[in-house]
Parts: structure tokens; C-alpha cells; sequence
């Protein structure tokens, strides 16, 4: 196939990867012998364990930072919150003392790490302190299950969802989330935890003895009815294209009793192998009473057809790419015994909203307070202020019911309004919302960033500590106004979807960054990396990070010397091109020689059929 794109579908077992082997020979597909690892003195775990490890959000990482042949082994515990909540006031409390006793830094600065998945991260855990972590967690009925690894992972959503009075997406995120969950006894074992520590799901997904062939994503987008205008505003804060499924709802007459999917999105990449990060495509629309089927359906025709040989070309954009659309549709029917409706071309899944400030929660009375957590790092001694210790006395003191956002952030929910002015005070008390003493500018804001180095094993180079230095050149040169969206992450396996950005810079060795480009603020295209005429080479593949900011600076000088009246960023670029683009920067002696620079293209797939 074109530019080696060879997947073996159906993998026959004799082909398995030593993944799928590994499974096949663990107990419970997820169990083997990570209870006995996890409790003896060796401080890592064998390769086998370490795999088994991740379905049950457990990663064996490293400190980067470290010198010599020896590793220091720490570990990251990831705990799944589907929906972004609710989280209560005693469950924020119980892990903000679980990090204090188990997650700090080198420099023993405890921290929460909130993910564009909804999850909580706990990094540089010990290995002794990582049982004691997850029965932590239990005790407030919190879980790992499902934080990682080959099966259905966080389910996400609008954190508004939940207070809306047209749909609730945050009650479907959690009720495929317990339908979507692992078998729970293997877990309770590992942990020693007792039956009845969680509410258990009446009906499940089969997973059987293999799991998945790799991590499967989903999506439920929401609408919400503009305060002013009464109308009904879709809403796309969960990014639905960049998922294996996106719900996107259907109103009509104010109620919502269809859903249109879309199917085959994915950001990941993999250097060295034709991968392409691509949107997803409209399948179908669905019943709301049949949704759980078709969804049974999707995941079950991967688990059955996906490749189990090669890992990289292993999720369902992939199985998609190489056997169409149609003949999943006919997969699909096949399985169901019965036909979903063609998807609705003019339907609207709405444009990428950030949920910062105040909202008015319909028909109680009450607030939201959207918070900004730069890069979802809730720690304290930051330039940003003491942001634990400001999340530890607003939840004390307020007592909200706590949503988590796909961009990182934290909104404090069922606030009373007699409290909007004394909250306020509270928060200029506290220093939020300033960096040095400047107020968080519009650019900052929309900016986003993987946890890269130092403990991130797969990552290159800096993200989330390159984030916001570079920022902080760009509001120095004038930028901080500009609204538009910067997505870094340290690795092309793209966590904060880098690509879905109109500025997406991914790592691609230390200190060096690929720039993409063509996506738009609203979330609607997909960021490409940047090809010569001829497409046989990549160019501004590997961008030192001292440079950055100035190639950002003639890109932004371009925009704004030729953009129309109320054309962002994103919508100029794909007006003009590229090449008018790479030729305005060729003209700007501080980078032109950066456009010199070009990499062979072999390793990227021409995935312009599925966009």
C-alpha cells in the first residue's frame, strides 16, 4: 500500500506482536504477576508486568534527569474520572493529601497533573508508595481501572454537560464508562481491595482473554442553550474528531433522542513508521435507546478485524483507512442485525469552547467558575502562584462540586451567587490568574502542553516546561492579545493534540521542534506537518527551541500585515497556503535558513481520504 501502509487485519495468531502474546499468557488478560512485582524490593518491574501494569493506570517511568547507567525508577499513577466528574469536596481532598505523601518532585514540591482526558496523574511516585496510592484512591471510590493500556479509556466530556437543561453528556460518560470498564475482581485482587469498593456495572463489554488491540477513545460532546439568545449552542470542548468515536447529540425540540457518530480519529504518531494523525469521519445517526449496541458494535468489529501485529497501524483509523468506510458500515450492519440512519451532512457538532470564568448553571440559581491551570499542573512555587494550595482553601471554604475540563482546567460548580464577590476576593487573595504579576493574556489561555521531560519516557525534549517560556517571549513581542490556539507536546505521540491546533509544535529530538500547521481555533481541521512542492521532505521538521519564538514572531508579523477583518489565525493560513506563507519567512533573515532544512517524507501517511 501507499508509502508502506501494510497493516495485517484479522492478524492470525501465528503473526501476534509479543504484546498480544503477552496477554494471551497473562492471567485475566490483566493480572499475571504484578501483585507479587509490585510488592517485592526490585524497584522496577519486568517487561512482561509492566505492560499488565498500564490497564490498571500504573506506567513505569524514569527520571530523565538522572545521570549514568543507572535508572531511577518512579512510577505514574493515572485515575480515570469519567465525565471530568463530579469530583466532591472530600474526594479533591483526599488526593490533594494522597500527592503531598506520595507525588513529589525532586524538590519536594507535591502536584496533581490534570490530562486533556479528564484524568488525574500522580507523578515521581515510588514504587513502595504505589499500592498504598491506589487503595487510597478506593477508600474515596476513585479507581485506575482503565487509566491505560489496550481497552475503552476515559470517557470525556463538556464538564457543563452536567448542568444542562437539554442534555446531560456527563451521565452518558459515565454510564459507558461502567459499561466500557475492565473485569473489576483482577483489579480488587492486585489491591487487596473489598468487593462492594465499587459500584459494579449491571451490563458489560466482553473484552475476552486479548483486551482490545490498543487503547480506544470516546467522545460525548454536549450543547448548552445561550443565555442571551435562548438558542442552542453546540458545543466541542472535547475535541469529538480526534477520537476513535465521537457522540456528537441531535436536538430537535429541545431534546436530544439521536446522536451522530463519527468514527477513525486519533492524534498518535510513530517516528520511523507511515502514521498520520487524522480527524474522524461521519458514520451514522443512532437512536439514543440503541447507542449502547452501535457502541458495542464499533469496539467489538475492531477488537475482532484490527492489526495485532503491528502496533502502530493497531487503532481504527487505521482498519478504517485500509477497508473504507463502507465496508465497516457493512461490518457493522452485520453485527447488528439492523442499519443506522446515513449521517446527517449538515449536522453541527459545534466549535471548541473554553469554560474560563463565570457560567450561569440553568434552572438552579447557581455558578460555575472555570478555572485556568496552565498545563493542568496543580503545584505550588510556580511563577503562576501557589496553585495547590489556592485549589486546597477554595474547596474548603466553598465546598463546590468539582468538574474537570478537557483543557486542563477545573471548574468549581453549585456555587451560590450571594458568593460571586467575596469568591472574587478570594482569588485575588490567593494570586490567581497572574504570571509574575501580569495577568494570564488571551494567547496563554488558549496554550496547552503535554508533561514531556523530565518523567514522560517516550518524550524527547521539553513540554510543558517550554509552554510557558515561550509564551512569555511572545507576549514580550506583542502576542499576548493574539487569540489563537499553540499545542505542544515533547514526543509525535501528540497527548495534547498538537495537531488540532493552529500552532502545533511537536518534539522531535532535544530542544528541537516540528511545526505544524493548517488547523483552526475552532477545532474543525486537522494540523498538518509542513511539505516541500514536490512532497518528498518535511521542512521545519527540527526547530531549536532558541528559535522558536522568532519563527512564531514573522509568522504572526505575516498574519496580521494580511489577514482580512475577523479572519483568526488559522482560517489566514489556510486562505493563503503554505507557500505564501514559507515565502513571507524567507524574506525574514532571522529564519530563513530554517526553511533550508528538510527531512524525506517516507515516514508520513497520505491520509487525506479520511479528512
Amino acid at each position: 500500500m501507499k508509502n508502506g501502509f501494510a497493516p495485517e487485519f484479522r492478524t492470525p495468531q501465528e503473526q501476534w506482536s509479543k504484546e498480544e502474546w503477552n496477554k494471551r499468557q497473562s492471567k485475566n488478560a490483566f493480572e499475571g504477576n504484578l501483585k507479587s512485582e509490585l510488592h517485592s524490593n526490585k524497584p522496577d518491574l519486568s517487561w512482561e508486568t509492566e505492560q499488565i501494569a498500564k490497564a490498571h493506570g500504573i506506567y513505569l517511568e524514569f527520571d530523565r534527569t538522572s545521570k549514568g547507567d543507572k535508572r531511577d525508577w518512579i512510577y505514574m499513577v493515572r485515575c480515570a474520572i469519567p465525565g471530568g466528574g463530579p469530583l466532591s469536596p472530600d474526594q479533591w481532598q483526599a488526593m490533594d493529601e494522597l500527592s503531598e505523601r506520595y507525588s513529589k518532585d525532586p524538590r519536594g514540591r507535591a502536584s496533581i497533573r490534570l490530562t486533556t482526558r479528564q484524568d488525574i496523574q500522580f507523578h515521581w511516585v515510588q514504587k513502595e508508595g504505589v499500592v498504598d496510592l491506589v487503595r487510597g484512591l478506593a477508600a474515596f471510590r476513585l479507581k485506575t481501572l482503565n487509566g491505560a493500556g489496550d481497552n475503552t479509556r476515559n470517557i470525556t466530556t463538556c464538564p457543563l454537560s452536567r448542568y444542562s437543561d437539554i442534555f446531560d453528556g456527563n451521565a452518558w460518560a459515565r454510564r459507558l464508562a461502567g459499561y466500557f470498564q475492565l473485569p473489576l475482581d483482577p483489579y480488587l485482587q492486585v489491591f487487596e481491595l473489598a468487593r462492594g469498593t465499587f459500584e459494579e456495572p449491571d451490563e458489560s463489554f466482553s473484552y475476552g482473554p486479548h483486551l482490545l488491540n490498543r487503547k480506544f477513545k470516546i467522545a460525548v460532546g454536549s450543547v448548552h442553550r445561550d443565555s442571551e439568545t435562548g438558542h442552542i449552542v453546540p458545543d466541542n470542548c472535547t475535541d469529538l474528531l480526534t477520537n476513535d468515536v465521537g457522540i456528537s447529540p441531535v436536538v430537535t425540540d429541545d431534546r436530544v433522542e439521536k446522536f451522530q457518530l463519527y468514527i477513525g480519529g486519533g492524534q498518535g504518531q510513530r517516528n520511523g513508521k507511515p502514521t498520520a494523525a487524522m480527524l474522524a469521519q461521519p458514520l451514522g445517526v443512532v437512536d439514543a435507546s440503541r447507542l449502547l449496541k452501535v457502541l458495542d458494535g464499533i469496539v467489538s468489529i475492531h477488537q475482532e478485524w484490527g492489526d495485532r501485529k503491528n502496533r502502530h497501524w493497531a487503532r481504527l483509523r487505521y482498519l478504517i483507512l485500509g477497508m473504507g468506510m463502507d465496508w465497516f458500515r457493512t461490518q457493522l450492519r452485520e453485527y447488528l442485525n439492523f442499519e443506522i440512519a446515513p449521517p446527517d451532512p449538515s449536522h453541527d457538532y459545534g466549535r471548541h469552547f473554553l469554560h474560563h470564568g463565570w457560567t450561569a448553571l440553568p434552572n438552579t440559581g447557581l455558578l460555575s467558575y472555570g478555572l485556568f491551570i496552565e498545563n493542568g499542573r496543580i503545584q505550588d512555587g510556580s511563577p503562576n502562584g501557589d496553585i495547590k494550595t489556592m485549589m486546597r482553601e477554595l474547596v474548603r471554604k466553598y465546598r463546590p462540586e468539582i468538574m474537570l475540563s478537557p483543557d486542563q482546567g477545573v471548574l468549581l460548580c453549585n456555587l451560590p451567587p450571594g458568593c460571586k464577590s467575596e469568591f472574587e476576593q478570594d482569588l485575588d487573595r490567593l494570586k490567581y490568574g497572574k504570571r509574575y504579576g501580569k495577568p494570564f493574556s488571551v494567547l496563554r489561555m488558549s496554550a496547552g502542553a503535554c508533561v514531556g521531560l523530565d518523567t514522560c519516557s517516550l518524550a524527547y525534549t521539553d513540554s510543558e516546561r517550554f509552554e510557558p517560556v515561550l509564551i512569555d517571549e511572545l507576549e514580550k513581542l506583542g502576542w499576548g492579545g493574539l487569540a489563537t490556539t499553540i499545542g505542544i507536546t515533547g514526543c509525535e505521540r501528540q497527548c495534547a493534540k498538537p495537531s488540532t491546533k493552529v500552532i502545533g509544535l511537536i518534539g522531535s529530538g532535544l530542544n528541537l521542534y516540528q511545526l505544524r500547521l493548517l488547523g483552526t481555533e475552532d477545532g474543525r481541521y486537522q494540523g498538518e506537518p509542513i511539505f516541500s512542492a514536490d512532497g518528498r521532505f518535511v521542512l521545519l521538521r527540527r526547530i531549536p527551541r532558541s528559535r522558536m519564538a522568532s519563527l512564531l514572531d514573522a509568522l504572526f508579523r505575516f498574519y496580521s500585515q494580511n489577514r482580512r477583518e475577523e479572519e483568526t489565525l488559522g482560517y489566514f493560513i489556510r486562505r493563503v497556503g503554505i507557500r505564501a506563507l514559507l515565502d513571507s519567512m524567507a524574506g525574514v533573515p532571522a529564519v530563513a535558513d530554517l526553511l533550508t532544512q528538510a527531512v524525506p517524507s517516507d515516514d508520513y501517511l497520505d491520509a487525506a481520504s479520511v479528512r
